[in-house]
């Protein structure tokens, strides 16, 4: 009768934390996929994106609208077209790096880095924020008409 010994952790790890690690791995490998095909496929051009159900149910933009064009935008260092897509995307993107490489850094050292926007009256300002731009960018008239992808 033999009997099966578990594996001993990597490099000091335990077992759940392994698969956290490999999680992100995956995760990492899956979004250098996208970028590229994003990277290489202007979604203006090429319709096998994804489309938006919001806007094709009611003829209105959702504030994601226009995110995938200015994404390919700004892989191509065009920061000008990205903002003119989807400015909110734009804005918030430095936040949602920083919020990435806080949620990575913990995964791999076990310790948390200074991140303010924890707070749950953030997380409020941030509805409101994307509430009041989905309006504004659907107001046909006004100097927010400019905010439509």
């Amino acid at each position: 009768m033999s009997v099966r010994r578990a594996l001993p952790p990597l490099i000091g790890q335990s077992a759940p934390t392994r698969w956290l690690a490999m999680g992100w791995i995956v995760a990492a490998v899956a979004g250098f996929g996208v970028l590229t095909v994003l990277f290489a496929f202007d979604p203006s051009r090429y319709g096998f994106y994804p489309r938006c159900m919001f806007h094709q149910m009611t003829g209105l933009s959702c504030p994601g609208c226009g995110g995938l064009r200015a994404a390919h935008q700004l892989l191509h260092g065009h920061f000008r077209e990205a903002f003119m897509f989807n400015p909110l995307l734009m804005v918030l993107l430095p936040v949602l790096a920083w919020l990435a490489f806080c949620q990575l850094w913990q995964a791999a050292t076990g310790r948390e880095l200074a991140f303010p926007l924890r707070h749950p009256a953030w997380l409020w300002m941030l509805l409101a924020l994307v509430v009041v731009f989905s309006i504004a960018r659907n107001l046909p008239i006004g100097p927010f008409t400019s905010l439509s992808p």
